[in-house]
């Protein structure tokens, strides 16, 4: 019944599908899963934890508590791009709360946010662990240390 309601949506499953076929003889591996989804669709849709939840004979519950425990997982749309600003104590001392006010000025977008035109999703983290280049952001995989708010236009602009 959940996958006649997640047939309705306007989400492909055929992804889905495969990545669950993936899995299905190692169910300890619903982290996992979870992780491949959400780089798959950029989040965690709720037709697919619905599909999920019925092939692997798991509590919808279950999957909703790992969706939300876990800061990494997402249950909403994010942008192409994901900027994480790191806010821990020695960027936070070379100035990343003022970063921080130039992203989201130059995004027109508060952190914990996604832009209008769906390029960035701005989160804030406790630590990426590269403080010797502190200030630093990483947006998708690539760090960006030693920034400035000079330098962070020709940064953004890099990611179409």
């Amino acid at each position: 019944m959940a996958t006649e309601a997640a047939l309705k949506t306007d989400i492909d499953l055929a992804p889905a599908e495969a990545l669950i076929a993936a899995y299905m003889d190692n169910r300890e591996a619903t982290i996992a899963l979870l992780q491949d989804v959400q780089k798959h669709y950029g989040y965690l849709p709720r037709p697919v934890l619905e599909l999920i939840s019925e092939r692997l004979n798991l509590p919808h519950t279950q999957l909703f508590a790992l969706a939300t425990f876990y800061r990494a997982f997402s249950l909403k749309p994010r942008g192409r791009h994901l900027i994480n600003v790191c806010t821990g104590t020695t960027c936070h001392v070379r100035g990343a709360p003022m970063l921080l006010e130039a992203i989201e000025r130059e995004c027109k977008c508060k952190a914990g946010g996604t832009t209008a035109d769906g390029r960035f999703t701005i989160e804030t983290v406790n630590c990426v662990g590269a403080c010797a280049l502190a200030p630093v952001i990483v947006i998708d995989e690539e760090a960006h240390g030693r920034l400035t708010q000079a330098k962070l236009k020709k940064v953004l602009d890099q990611y179409k």
